[in-house]
């Protein structure tokens, strides 16, 4: 999910006063780096994928199924063991992830650019699998599932975890907090700071899939959840309705990042890619249910994009601008909105939204017009989570601050700069797919 920088997250109240203290050098941090490395040549095709593996517990004598709420248990062994195991084809590399049911699996080294490197792909993945399963118990597995169908129906997690919706995280009537990843304080954070930051909870109605059983109108009573009139208000007929941020981050995917020889071919290939994403989110669908309702929806990416909203109904375009600056067309989950080639700049033909001020700043440092309005454009983001210790850093060395903005821009395609002092190139992420 980002970066996983560890310290003391400011509250709410504190990380808004440091907002444009964190874009301020947040660009000064990119502007340092891409001086150092935007003539970088000759770097090899290097690639890797990573897979999110769904934590399942069967109870095979009530013929019922959970998420394991264990993977923080489950990802310190897989760490541990990954250490002990550095031989490239089989070598894998573990991560956590949103939910307490998560864990994610790449593998230990990259992906070269010879046909023998493909053939060590599969392998892999099968070892990543295996070694998730030696951790787990006999009636437990993991399962590359996007969607856990029953995610958010009543008791759904193992051990069982009940909502709190006055006084929780996420305020959820479905999700309970302890399905949050609980080892890094960056996803209780982030839940909590995007809720706050849009003054209200989470808001996604994915339509409902009417058979000749469906009521109609569908209509759901939540006042046996909790629920103070809120909830009833936003849900729409005929809608299944759900209200915080892991049902769209507990969700599981499969994302590939690839390494470019140069800036100009990533730019190049972050374009190519992006014409390729709703192809292969249409090709992976694989998620139709939803709170146990079978939707007429075949992806999750609606899901994510309302799970992760943060916007205020003022940049939403609900209410008129007064408190804040932009109108904001989208989600900070969602598709992206231009190309930053020479050659994809003719399909740019939607507007932009950007900070003015952050795009001039980076076309007097020399950065090219269309990289300039991309960075501009992520950074009308505020950022989400702050960490008190990492107020102050090395804008020649650090990219914190950086990575605090891009990191939460969660698009289709993501274009990521090298790291400092380091011999990995400029890459590029491809993110829809199932």
């Amino acid at each position: 999910m980002g970066l996983l920088t560890q310290g003391t997250p400011l509250s709410w109240e504190d990380t808004k006063k440091w907002a444009d203290h964190v874009r301020k050098h947040g660009i000064k941090q990119f502007l340092a780096q891409y001086k150092k490395l935007m003539s970088r040549k000759k770097d090899v095709l290097y690639w890797g994928d990573e897979i999110e593996y769904t934590l399942i517990k069967f109870d095979h004598t009530n013929r019922k199924v959970y998420v394991a709420l264990k993977a923080q248990d489950i990802l310190t062994r897989l760490t541990e063991n990954s250490e002990q195991n550095s031989n490239p084809p089989e070598s894998t590399s573990w991560h956590p992830e949103y939910a307490s049911y998560q864990v994610e699996g790449t593998p230990g080294k990259p992906y070269g650019s010879l046909m023998a490197h493909f053939n060590t792909v599969e392998a892999n993945m099968s070892q990543r699998r295996k070694e998730i399963q030696d951790q787990l118990e006999e009636d437990e597995a993991p399962l590359s599932l996007t969607v856990f169908p029953r995610l958010g129906c009543g008791t759904f997690t193992w051990p069982i975890a009940k909502t709190n919706p006055v006084n929780g995280i996420s305020r959820s009537l479905f999700f309970p907090d302890e399905a949050i990843n609980q080892g890094h304080v960056r996803f209780m954070t982030v839940t909590r700071n995007c809720r706050l930051r849009r003054t209200e909870k989470q808001l996604i109605n994915i339509p409902i899939y009417k058979d000749i059983n469906t009521k109609s109108p569908f209509i759901e009573d939540f006042s046996i959840l909790g629920d103070d009139g809120s909830s009833a208000a936003a849900a729409k007929p005929d809608h299944i309705y759900m209200d915080c941020m892991g049902f769209g981050m507990g969700n599981c995917c499969l994302q590939v990042t690839f390494q470019a020889s140069c800036l100009d071919e990533a730019k190049t290939l972050y374009d190519q890619l992006a014409v390729m994403c709703p192809i292969m989110l249409a090709l992976s669908a694989s998620s139709p249910v939803y709170r146990g309702y079978l939707s007429d929806n075949d992806t999750r990416w609606p899901v994510m994009a309302g799970a992760c909203d943060d916007r205020t109904k003022e940049e939403r375009g609900v209410e008129p601008l007064k408190e804040n600056q932009y109108r904001i067309a989208k989600s900070r989950y969602d598709s992206i909105d231009s190309f930053i080639s020479t050659l994809g700049q003719q399909y740019n033909d939607i507007h932009l939204t950007f900070n003015q001020e952050i795009f001039e700043e980076l076309i007097a440092e020399g950065v090219d017009d269309l990289l300039a309005r991309h960075i501009a454009h992520l950074f009308i983001r505020d950022p989400v989570l702050v960490f008190a210790q990492n107020l102050d850093q090395d804008d020649e060395n650090d990219t914190n601050h950086f990575e605090n903005i891009q990191s939460t821009n969660w698009q289709t395609m993501r274009f990521k700069p090298p790291p400092p002092n380091s011999n990995i190139g400029w890459r590029v992420e491809f993110r829809p797919m199932e």
